[in-house]
């Protein structure tokens, strides 16, 4: 402690610890959660959905993500979901697999704020000067979010120039990530899926490290008179259409609301569209979303998507009302007991994942990582 304040170092000094899923069985708790009220009863009614996802071998999981979760220390507990085939497919804000995910698959950290929110031994103004950025009661060095940043330039700039979907951008992170054995001991959300061949949209892209690394790409290309790489939302919502065409029952397991959760629920609607157009039904021949969980603090009474009913979904033709739950609680505390409580069921025992990245050819401008053993890049 420097003149009775606390140094850069001192503040960065005790790392986020991801929750291991594994090493406790929330099965009780969820059990005696069954016979109360409130958010208790409804989070073991949707492990109970949850669990009904997994048994049904045919159903397709589609995993949304908004809010700070991996920095929060949800990483592994996602990780785990991944490697036993119980997630096929990721919706997500461009932070939680940019900026958390990928950030600490390079082996960069977040770290635990001392004190607290309401009364920090260090205010904002002057974690502006140190170069620390908070995310409420957790802090990141920024020196290190701007070598992310560089990361995904090196990744876009490896491109060739054209308009790719954020999965194409991702999986080539995935690959970088895979290929690298300075980054083989970190794991990651990215690198997982690319391995399982689980695809991940983020359909705000640029709203992330990754914007910083179009931005820096696209200024170069226009300075050297280079071909530049931009994002295409669209064939973003066409590939994740292409998911409910493939598989006819869907589920999903919403952590918090915003884009990803309205991302996934429409392509019920695309996949309609799609289908009406070859001469089908306008509705009717695609089903609902067959399952569906949101686990969400947001209120209902602003008419604010994050907060919106289930059921209020029905009525857009997205989400079936048979097995649907919200929960009204916070993911952190709430998510790793119905995580827990699907790991140790074990109903995935059975259970093959989709490998949904596989209905994508690799686009002809996409780089390849070479670890220096064997090439791996997106495919």
């Amino acid at each position: 402690m420097a003149n009775g304040k606390m140094t850069k170092k001192e503040l960065l000094s005790r790392p986020v610890k991801h929750i291991d899923i594994t090493s406790f069985d929330a099965r009780g708790v969820i059990d005696s959660y069954r016979d109360m009220a409130y958010s208790s009863r409804t989070l073991a009614q949707a492990a109970d959905i949850y669990s009904m996802m997994l048994k049904d071998k045919e159903c397709a999981v589609i995993l949304t993500l908004a809010g700070s979760l991996i920095s929060a220390g949800l990483k592994d507990a996602i990780i785990t979901l991944l490697e036993n085939n119980m997630i096929d497919a990721i919706v997500s804000t461009g932070a939680n697999i940019v900026d958390q995910d990928f950030f600490e698959g390079l082996g960069f950290k977040h770290y635990i704020a001392p004190g607290s929110p309401e009364a920090p031994p260090v205010d904002d103004l002057t974690l502006r000067d140190m170069m620390i950025d908070r995310i409420y009661d957790t802090y990141i060095n920024e020196d290190d979010l701007r070598a992310c940043d560089h990361a995904t330039y090196e990744i876009f700039n490896a491109f060739a120039p054209g308009a790719y979907s954020s999965r194409e951008f991702i999986e080539a992170m995935g690959a970088y990530l895979a290929s690298n054995p300075k980054f083989a001991k970190n794991s990651s959300i990215v690198k997982t899926c690319y391995q399982k061949r689980v695809p991940i949209f983020v359909p705000a892209f640029s709203d992330c490290s990754a914007g910083f690394g179009i931005v820096l790409q696209q200024t170069e290309a226009i300075e050297t008179g280079k071909g530049q790489v931009a994002i295409d939302s669209g064939k973003d919502f066409r590939e994740l259409t292409d998911i409910k065409l493939a598989c006819k029952d869907t589920g999903l397991l919403m952590l918090g609301g915003g884009v990803p959760k309205n991302f996934a629920q429409d392509i019920v609607v695309a996949a309609e569209l799609l289908n009406e157009r070859k001469g089908g039904k306008a509705r009717g021949d695609i089903g609902m979303h067959k399952y569906a969980i949101q686990m969400t603090v947001a209120d209902s009474r602003d008419g604010a998507l994050s907060g919106s009913t289930l059921r209020e979904a029905c009525s857009w033709g997205k989400v079936d009302v048979v097995h649907e739950q919200m929960v009204f609680g916070e993911l952190s505390a709430l998510f790793p007991l119905l995580a827990s409580d699907a790991y140790h069921r074990k109903t995935w025992k059975s259970r093959k994942g989709f490998k949904f990245a596989d209905l994508y050819e690799k686009g002809e401008g996409m780089p390849t990582f070479n670890s220096g053993k064997k090439k791996v890049g997106a495919r």
